[in-house]
């Protein structure tokens, strides 16, 4: 071992990994967060789940974030792109809900007020450091690192914590990636001023519309700042030779429900391209380490579960280590324990997606009925609700149920999923001056 030697290095400074430093450097130990960028740094996924402000005020972060500015967003709504009619949700109402609220936030800042907390809370934080590779051994790891402008050196800890994202070090020393060549998405947006919204609550809500082989958000940012993106199947948008920016704009265009929200918008940022390929890793534990955040697995962005599962990822391999580190024997228990927590999370949210890019989803979600209570069972399982409990269990199986029939029967009202035509246009505008 190498003589700086700590209780954790975590490899990746994100919220998984700035959460996991927190709470390990607030029970004692000495952790060291590597981070390759200089926060902060421009990054997708704005949009917060509930269920995780128990774990933002365990950490003590509800007031930074207020300094922030983050904005509170109360649920969100959907819609079919073949017509105005859309449902909100929100999230006071979800089966057993804790809180009715989350944030809406800009990841840049975001993910600085993590990293800067855990070094205010004791953790040792190198930024512009990369991991050029890991030694494991019976006792511990050694870390080869390279910061700027300094030589390469090697540091010595009992556990790692790999949150270095989807180009996980350890995940890929290990051959552990495991692609859904189904979920292989690209997602091209920007950040738009003077988006017009509704007042109150309602315009912190996310907009979803579900197209027939695409969907667009609309996030709230600030007062005046917007997200906005199209998410489709990497093959199909490569098949329209269209530049990032030709692409955004024509989807939008083609859009009622989008489109008369952005008449008079600004696009303040470039127009970005991120590939959504959604992976799993076979392990997520080793003798010596973890896999946190997205180095775990990513499933699609539309559920806004990236996040939500980084915290909690973070939180678990906290709290295993705090413990492991004084009782290695239970370091195989805890260690399985927490993997079966996070897969049990990423199975909860491949399950969603994978029925939402069917037609019959949307179809059923736009046509809620007060049977058994399953709306909000639904809505818990978007607040971040990974169904722990049977009650939304057996909810969920006959939502998924419904879903499944509505193929074959149609118990719904069947939606094209295609834009309306221009002679559309009226109304619809109409209907959005009355959200103002």
């Amino acid at each position: 071992m190498s003589s700086a030697s700590y209780d954790v290095a975590i490899i990746g400074g994100g919220p998984a990994g700035s959460t996991a430093a927190t709470l390990l450097a607030r029970a004692g130990r000495r952790v060291l967060v590597l981070e390759r960028d200089k926060f902060p740094r421009f990054h997708i996924g704005e949009s917060l789940l509930p269920f995780s402000m128990k774990a933002f005020s365990r950490l003590g972060l509800h007031e930074k974030f207020a300094r922030a500015g983050f904005m509170e967003k109360f649920g969100g709504e959907m819609f079919g792109a073949c017509s105005d009619q859309g449902v909100k949700f929100y999230f006071e109402d979800g089966f057993g809900s804790q809180t009715d609220r989350s944030y809406q936030v800009t990841r840049a800042e975001f993910d600085k007020v993590l990293l800067d907390h855990a070094a205010e809370s004791g953790a040792e934080v190198r930024e512009e450091t990369s991991v050029e590779r890991v030694v494991f051994s019976a006792d511990g790891a050694v870390l080869h690192i390279c910061g700027k402008d300094a030589a390469p050196e090697p540091i010595g800890a009992r556990y790692v914590i790999d949150a270095s994202g989807r180009n996980s070090l350890l995940g890929n020393h290990f051959k552990l990636k495991k692609n859904y060549t189904h979920l292989q998405k690209v997602s091209i947006f920007a950040h738009y001023d003077g988006v017009a919204r509704a007042i109150g609550r309602d315009g912190t809500l996310t907009r979803m519309v579900r197209g027939l082989d695409r969907w667009f958000w609309m996030i709230p940012l600030t007062a005046k700042r917007m997200s906005i993106g199209v998410v489709l199947d990497a093959a199909v948008y490569r098949q329209t030779g269209r530049s990032p920016e030709e692409f955004l704009a024509s989807a939008l265009a083609e859009q009622p429900l989008l489109a008369e929200r952005i008449i008079d918008a600004e696009r303040v940022s470039p127009v970005h391209v991120a590939a959504d390929f959604s992976y799993r890793s076979t392990r997520l534990t080793g003798p010596r380490w973890l896999l946190a955040g997205d180095a775990a697995g990513f499933i699609d962005p539309v559920f806004s579960s990236g996040v939500f599962l980084a915290v909690l990822a973070g939180e678990q391999s906290a709290d295993a280590l705090n413990i492991v580190l004084d009782h290695p024997r239970k370091a195989r228990r805890l260690f399985a324990r927490y993997e079966r927590t996070i897969n049990k999370a990423m199975d909860v949210y491949l399950r969603f997606v994978n029925a939402w890019y069917t037609k019959e989803f949307i179809e059923v979600f736009l046509h809620p009925q007060d049977l058994f209570q399953i709306p909000p069972a639904v809505n818990a399982v978007l607040g971040g609700n990974i169904g722990t409990s049977f009650a939304i269990r057996w909810r969920m199986a006959v939502f998924y149920g419904l879903v499944r029939l509505q193929k074959y029967f149609p118990l719904c009202p069947r939606r094209t999923l295609l834009p309306p035509s221009t002679t559309a246009a009226v109304p619809l505008r109409e209907t959005a001056e009355a959200l103002l």
